[in-house]
């Protein structure tokens, strides 16, 4: 078990990690979301033991981990660290990139290599040199080679930034089957909702270097404390109770995605179209209430100008 304990951190007086605890075990996955800046990177930074702390601790099956201070070489040898800036040898190839973590003892050293590229579909790239690939397919191999030692910890930092959408859902679905089946605990700082809703074990939520939320994508998703948590899952509506009950005098608001806000006959919430967005599965509505931008989804486009009635279903 990997235990975090209060730690914070600053590079200079002042910190940009507060007070950050919590645990993952074992072929668990956790997402790290937050908005840029606010600490996830020094937060990997800190577990892998490239910077040391003075105040906190971090744990690993009870064992204190020292940091970068009392080692020659920083970094944990169970752990495995991929940063966004990526490192691999430009001049040899795939396979060579990927090999060279894998002991050259190891009889099944070759059948090791394919099996990793075919976990990020680059098999077909195999005699291919490194400076030969797009931005995308060195960050596959960078993937690749991370996981090539099995560490027991796995830290990633966007690991899926450089990768089309097309390829991206086929390597999240590998990777963390893959990871699941040999228990390796993944730890991954992302700005994507879908790394964290679809495949995380637990999502810790950071704003300004402090955790504000740590729970189930399911429960953050449907129950969030505010709007800065919910708006890494989806656009979100937040909507002044006084443009719903004229008879309030409540300075509170609500919280709505725009799939639980549905076009109705007659309702107190009224609101005229602004712009109609085409998102494949549906359209996106920019509407406005008396003073209140808000979005909606509908099945088809509406006149800019026309006037719709709505009602919150399942409001958060």
């Amino acid at each position: 078990m990997l235990k975090v304990d209060n730690i914070s951190f600053g590079y200079t007086s002042k910190e940009v990690i507060k007070n950050i605890s919590f645990t993952a075990n074992k072929g668990e996955y956790i997402a790290i979301v937050g908005e840029s800046g606010c600490g996830k990177s020094t937060l990997l930074e800190i577990i892998y033991g490239l910077l040391h702390i003075e105040k906190g601790a971090v744990f690993w099956n009870d064992k204190k981990l020292l940091g970068p201070n009392f080692y020659l070489i920083p970094g944990e040898n169970f752990m495995k660290y991929l940063p966004q800036d990526f490192d691999l040898m430009p001049y040899t190839t795939v396979e060579e990139n990927v090999g060279k973590n894998i002991s050259a003892l190891n009889p099944n050293k070759q059948q090791r290599i394919t099996e990793l590229l075919e976990v990020v579909d680059m098999l077909d790239f195999a005699k291919t040199k490194v400076k030969n690939l797009s931005g995308g397919q060195k960050q596959r191999i960078a993937i690749a080679k991370v996981i090539a030692k099995e560490p027991e910890v796995l830290l990633l930092d966007e690991p899926f930034s450089h990768i089309d959408n097309f390829r991206k859902n086929k390597l999240r679905r590998n990777l963390f089957k893959h990871l699941k089946a040999k228990n390796i605990l993944c730890i991954v700082a992302t700005h994507d909702s879908t790394d964290a809703l679809s495949f995380a074990n637990e999502i810790i939520v950071i704003k300004k270097g402090k955790l504000i939320a740590k729970d189930t994508p399911e429960n953050l998703y449907n129950y969030p404390k505010n709007e800065y948590i919910s708006s890494f899952f989806n656009d979100i509506n937040e909507i002044p109770l006084i443009e719903i009950d004229a008879e309030t005098t409540s300075l509170k608001a609500i919280l709505a995605y725009p799939n639980q806000l549905k076009v109705v006959k007659k309702s107190n919430l009224k609101a005229t179209v602004l712009n109609s967005y085409f998102k494949g599965y549906c359209f996106l509505i920019e509407a406005k209430l008396k003073r209140t931008i808000i979005f909606f989804e509908h099945t088809k486009a509406i006149n800019e100008g026309e006037k719709v009635f709505l009602e919150i279903k399942n409001r958060i």
